[in-house]
């Protein structure tokens, strides 16, 4: 048997259910197309400055491509050893889980050797497979590690999955989250109505993956019905590739949609404004326009713009930016200055980067 989720330390464990930010943390290459490590280095250094509650590595944003190349391994050793360097504070380090039911348990098995919490388990690789393969094969990474699921939009190589699906998936008892992450209301509510089926509430603890809707989701309530009575569920954080941008307001944000929902007065109308606005800045840096070809590009520049990330480099080199994106990126860190945190990584860079 793997790492089950009552051997995890109680203040993860804590941290989790409290909900915090966990940006998925990007691949920094160098002209070459070869791993940065001290860039890399510099930017797990920076989340952690920001104040994140976690780290998820070897995810989507991250490049799948990772595993292609033989830096699996190496980038989740780089994470590990960086967070553990540069603070005591416990984080919440997810392990990206990716392939078929072979491939997937021994990147569990990696990572919980590494040190790592819990797996995100992308069921890209499953697509073809029926509900039954899917659930039994979520069960076998789940005897290996405590599983995050992973509800990918479509758009991006994710699986359909329907409120069932989502009831026999929480009902594993090795689940301890789920990231919602289809783009879509519709798809969303399934999650909640199958979390909430399964009487899995008080153990799985939901995080948005919604970049569409990064304000709303964690500031509104989620009433579903069971037995014909109501049952209310709630994001409590999130884990996004647009929190890996910015990530210092990320933080002040979720602490401030906190302490507005734990204050029960209702939401201020300016603090709901921000919805909008975040997900204009999520239409620049996901490259929304060209069906989100250039989101991984997209945040890598913004973080060349800030000296964090030398370019723009991913192991794909027909992956950049899309015509007019570099364009959007600049109306949007124009008109939504106030939301980066430019300020805090000129001061810290050169210290990040050391």
């Amino acid at each position: 048997m793997g790492l089950h989720h009552s051997q995890l330390p109680s203040d993860i464990l804590a941290n989790l259910r409290k909900g915090v930010v966990i940006p998925a943390h990007p691949l920094a290459l160098d002209a070459n197309r070869k791993f940065d490590r001290r860039r890399q280095r510099a930017l797990t250094r920076y989340y952690v400055d920001c104040g994140v509650g976690g780290l998820a590595v070897g995810v989507h944003t991250t490049q799948f491509a990772i595993r292609d190349v033989g830096l699996y391994e190496p980038v989740l050793t780089a994470a590990m050893e960086d967070a553990r360097a540069w603070t005591d504070r416990p984080l919440i380090m997810i392990a990206g889980l990716a392939g078929r039911t072979d491939q997937a348990v021994q990147e569990a098995k990696t990572a919980v050797r590494l040190g790592y919490h819990a797996g995100l388990l992308s069921l890209a690789a499953m697509k073809a497979a029926d509900p039954d393969a899917i659930i039994a094969h979520c069960e076998a990474v789940a005897a290996e590690i405590p599983l995050v699921g992973f509800y990918l939009q479509p758009a991006v190589g994710g699986v359909v999955l329907d409120a069932e699906f989502w009831r026999r998936f929480a009902s594993i008892e090795n689940v301890i989250a789920i990231k919602v992450a289809p783009f879509n209301r519709y798809r969303t509510l399934d999650v909640m109505r199958g979390v909430a089926l399964a009487r899995a509430e008080n153990r799985i603890s939901l995080y948005t993956g919604n970049d569409d809707h990064i304000v709303l989701d964690l500031s509104i309530p989620f009433t579903v019905m069971r037995e014909g009575g109501p049952v209310t569920l709630r994001f409590v954080g999130g884990l996004l590739g647009h929190w890996s941008v910015w990530t210092k307001r990320a933080v002040e944000l979720l602490d401030r949609i906190h302490a507005a929902v734990a204050a029960g007065d209702g939401l201020p109308n300016d603090l709901l404004a921000l919805d909008a606005r975040v997900t204009d800045c999520n239409a620049a840096f996901f490259d929304v326009a060209n069906d989100f070809h250039g989101c991984i590009a997209g945040c890598h520049e913004m973080l060349r713009r800030q000296g964090l990330l030398e370019g723009i480099w991913c192991l794909d080199p027909h992956e950049g930016l899309s015509p007019g994106q570099a364009e959007e990126l600049d109306r949007v860190s124009r008109e939504h200055a106030d939301l980066s945190d430019d300020a805090f990584v000129a001061a810290n860079r050169e210290r990040w980067l050391s």
